[in-house]
């Protein structure tokens, strides 16, 4: 069994204005003086969790969490269908680390993100090199149009029933790449029962897609509460709609400008949700990255996962 830190609780925390009426989450725990590293949460829209700090030594890390835009304890909630969702872009996501960096007064921080926030730790850390010391990263995923038609398209051949289910959901979809921008249609529609009975077919078929590893559970959004839950797709189809506004490809293929950022990518071989190949194409074009594959993990949290995420933020914590 790994052993994470023990729990501890934030000694700092707040809310900032970010513009446009936004206003994100913060909190600060660990070592005051420790070295500083923003943890950035998935999804987009999942939120952070207490749970998220218990992986860095709260002895040597002043650890910084916040919920970007929409989600969590952040104002305007995207639970709430009158929320604004033009002002919730992956630009507007960078800007609001760099306004979290200078209102906390740190220089230089460690990122950490996984899944989406693999995505949005990348884009952040090409835009500002020179305020980042050091990148870990789990369960890799750079948002490209290629892996989102894998997850919502080409992992079908593996669930076609779970996927036949999700597809009729919205058979105003056509084609199969109408599916995204069917469910981002359904998640602004007036009804609430119309949006909450969407956000559960499409976390169905997120389960699963993961189904298959060997810490599955039966739902991995059972836990969120129906605001949450609606905030959580409502972001998600909104992001991958618009392939997160990034152009196709452009974060590995920037990946030259994390050349002095020493970076450790973690990856399930088995992740079915982010397959590999989008991991081992970013180490082989950033420099300095070190790709650790796992062979018995997958998307979710796994012994194998928690110790090499440990080694590599106990290895930076000491630089």
């Amino acid at each position: 069994m790994v052993d994470l830190y023990p729990a501890i609780e934030p000694h700092d925390h707040g809310m900032l204005a970010v513009g446009d009426e936004n206003f994100v989450a913060w909190e600060v725990s660990g070592a005051a003086n420790g070295k500083p590293v923003v943890v950035l949460h998935g999804g987009p829209g999942q939120g952070s969790a207490p749970g998220m700090r218990r992986a860095f030594d709260p002895a040597r890390y002043r650890i910084v969490l916040y919920d970007q835009r929409g989600c969590g304890r952040s104002f305007p909630h995207a639970g709430d269908p009158a929320t604004n969702m033009a002002f919730n872009t992956t630009e507007h996501l960078i800007a609001d680390i760099e306004a979290l960096r200078l209102h906390l007064g740190i220089d230089r921080w460690l990122v950490a993100g996984g899944s989406w926030g693999c995505t949005l730790a990348l884009a952040y850390a090409e835009r500002h090199p020179d305020h980042v010391t050091q990148i870990v990263l789990t369960s890799v995923t750079t948002s490209r149009r290629v892996e989102a038609d894998w997850l919502y398209r080409g992992a079908a051949r593996f669930f076609p029933a779970a996927r036949e289910l999700f597809r009729n959901h919205v058979p105003e979809a056509v084609r199969d790449e109408d599916v995204i921008r069917a469910y981002a249609g359904r998640m602004e529609h007036a009804d609430a029962e119309v949006r909450l009975a969407a956000a559960h077919a499409w976390c169905a078929w997120e389960d699963a897609v993961l189904s298959l590893e060997v810490n599955a559970r039966g739902s991995s959004y059972a836990h969120l509460a129906a605001p949450d839950l609606l905030a959580f797709v409502r972001i998600c189809t909104h992001y991958l709609r618009h392939a997160a506004w990034l152009e196709e490809g452009a974060l590995i293929r920037n990946a030259h400008r994390l050349a002095n950022i020493p970076g450790v990518l973690i990856h399930g071989q088995r992740d079915m949700s982010c397959p590999l190949e989008t991991a081992w194409e970013l180490a082989r074009a950033w420099p300095g990255a070190e790709l650790v594959t796992l062979s018995d993990a997958g998307h979710l949290r796994t012994e194998s996962k928690r110790l090499a995420l440990l080694r590599a933020l106990d290895k930076f914590a000491r630089e």
